[in-house]
């Protein structure tokens, strides 16, 4: 199979900041494809997920004195589109014909659940923290909410919720969007995280720092919506220090034919597609950080409910913390020990290895015992010295998503890894069994040590693992396209960082994935049933 690249190609590829080669690459991985992953088991309690100790006292001291410091920062993933979250009202939008009372109500009796649904959208509209913003555009146009739906106009209605003739949700990044109402006003995701980002990365000086990735298009609107809700909290003596960043054009992959040869558009250029969240880790590494928290844009709770996140929050931070002081003390005694002594640095060895091994449930080698001393310090500071993540796992409700896996490598290793479905080969039996074994799931709860012992930065794309990307069948203008995504964030992106894994009450995790979940009582004003915190 041949291609040629054009002046024209080679000059949007220099735009992106990409090389020519970089196409062949790509060709080459839609050729090969990735491997999929090989479950060893499901993590579960006290085997590979564990539980915070009952003495927090220690860990809330660590994480207090780090935030006092400066030491925290909040990452949010915020480009994505709220045209996901209003699929239901968009389908109905594009099929006029379904929006009268009577067809509506005829499909909805003969068990049609999408109607069912759309029917219970429509009847609890006041509902949604998004309805006086709805009202208060319809009023420009001497229309009112009530009118339109007792006069059943739901296209008209719908075009005001979802177009730029109003709230033009539909093209809106999800974050824009209110979410939950606090009396006569309301408070979007983007407020929602300021809010909790002053409760859990404030510092000594009342300085909290949180870092947005945002599309491109969205950018401006994001940023002038940020200044404006933040003077609400600098008035409390408080400071937001907020920085954003887009995905870089030089992480999008090409798009290729059923031929595995580059796609192009209606107008001859090559056509490219984002690599997925994976593609952010350039941005993580960029920050410089020192202790970051990442968390998706949609999970967010109201006040009521915020105390169960805080408290999560902090003591997953204290115990990486905890971790962190750990890891760097034993590097700095396996350096200090001299190699050729054998007896002398047996110490310093054995006191490392039960720490990786207990704490850090690393699977060394298994000739490990076997290795001369000086081999084995090598080996142990070579695992100890890798970024650090703790991340919070719920109990899994059959929620969409991955989950905490032990998964044996290519070389055989074992390691703990946050895994996806698409990264399993669901054909196989025994590797579909080991997947519907999971007891937990990854609600994006992490805590992220990128430091290492001396305070610089780790190298964060060197400890990736290329070879967890994943292809997927996508669509272009009618076309069939494959598409390449990178190793994802806390996926592959992450794969040779070490990883705790510590479980969570699902009150932490309530995330807003379709606007029918702004319905649910933990998202609403009205006092629900408390959500509780228990573990077992």
């Amino acid at each position: 199979m041949h291609y040629e690249l054009t002046a024209e190609d080679r000059a949007a590829l220099q735009a992106r900041g990409m090389l020519p080669e970089t196409i062949a690459t790509c060709i080459q991985q839609f050729q090969q494809g990735f491997p999929p992953l090989q479950l060893e088991r499901a993590c579960t309690l006290g085997d590979g997920i564990i539980r915070i100790p009952a003495e927090t006292t220690r860990l809330e001291q660590l994480y207090a004195e780090a935030a006092a410091a400066g030491r925290l920062l909040k990452f949010v993933p915020a480009s994505g589109a709220a045209s996901r979250m209003f699929q239901l009202p968009l389908s109905f939008f594009q099929q006029p014909a379904l929006l009268s009372n009577r067809t509506l109500a005829r499909r909805a009796a003969e068990g049609d659940v999408a109607c069912q649904t759309f029917q219970r959208f429509l009847d609890q509209l006041d509902r949604f923290a998004f309805a006086q913003a709805l009202r208060t555009v319809l009023s420009g146009g001497s229309r009112t909410l009530e009118g339109l739906l007792s006069q059943g106009q739901y296209h008209t209605l719908l075009t005001y919720l979802l177009t730029p003739t109003g709230l033009d949700y539909a093209n809106l990044p999800k974050g824009l969007v209110p979410f939950h109402a606090y009396g006569d006003y309301s408070r979007t995701a983007f407020e929602e995280h300021l809010v909790e980002a002053l409760e859990y990365v404030q510092d000594a000086a009342s300085v909290a720092r949180l870092h947005f990735t945002v599309a491109v298009p969205h950018q401006p609107a994001i940023q002038t919506y940020l200044d404006r809700v933040r003077h609400r909290y600098a008035q409390q003596g408080a400071y937001l220090d907020i920085s954003y960043s887009v995905q870089k054009p030089a992480t999008d992959t090409i798009a290729v034919d059923s031929d595995n040869l580059p796609v192009r558009d209606s107008g001859g250029a090559l056509v490219f597609r984002p690599g997925g969240h994976g593609a952010l880790l350039e941005n993580l590494a960029d920050l410089h950080g020192d202790i970051i928290f990442i968390k998706n844009i949609d999970n967010v709770l109201p006040d009521r409910l915020k105390p169960d996140t805080y408290r999560y929050k902090k003591l997953l931070c204290g115990y990486l913390l905890h971790l962190q002081q750990q890891a760097f003390f034993h590097i700095a005694q396996l350096k200090a020990s001299q190699p050729n002594e054998a007896d002398g640095a047996r110490i310093p060895v054995e006191a490392a290895r039960t720490f990786a091994q207990d704490e850090l449930s690393l699977v060394l080698p298994q000739d490990f015992a076997r290795t001369p001393v000086p081999s084995q310090r090598t080996v142990l500071i070579e695992q100890l010295d890798r970024p650090l993540r703790v991340c919070g796992m719920v109990k899994n409700t059959g929620e969409p998503g991955g989950g905490p896996f032990w998964v044996r490598q290519a070389n055989g290793a074992l390691s703990l890894q946050i895994v996806e479905s698409a990264q399993v080969d669901m054909t196989n039996a025994e590797q579909r069994a080991r997947w519907q074994a999971a007891t937990h799931f990854n609600p994006v709860d992490l805590v992220c040590g990128v430091r290492d012992y001396r305070g610089r930065p780790f190298p964060l794309l060197q400890c990736t693992d290329p070879a967890t990307g994943l292809i997927s069948e996508k669509s272009k203008d009618g076309r069939s396209l494959r598409a390449l995504e990178l190793p994802g964030l806390w996926n592959g992106a992450m794969a040779r960082w070490n990883t705790v894994f510590v479980e969570v009450p699902s009150s932490t995790f309530q995330p807003v994935k379709t606007v029918m979940d702004l319905l649910r009582p933990e998202h609403q004003p009205a006092l629900a049933p408390p959500l509780t915190t228990r573990l077992d």
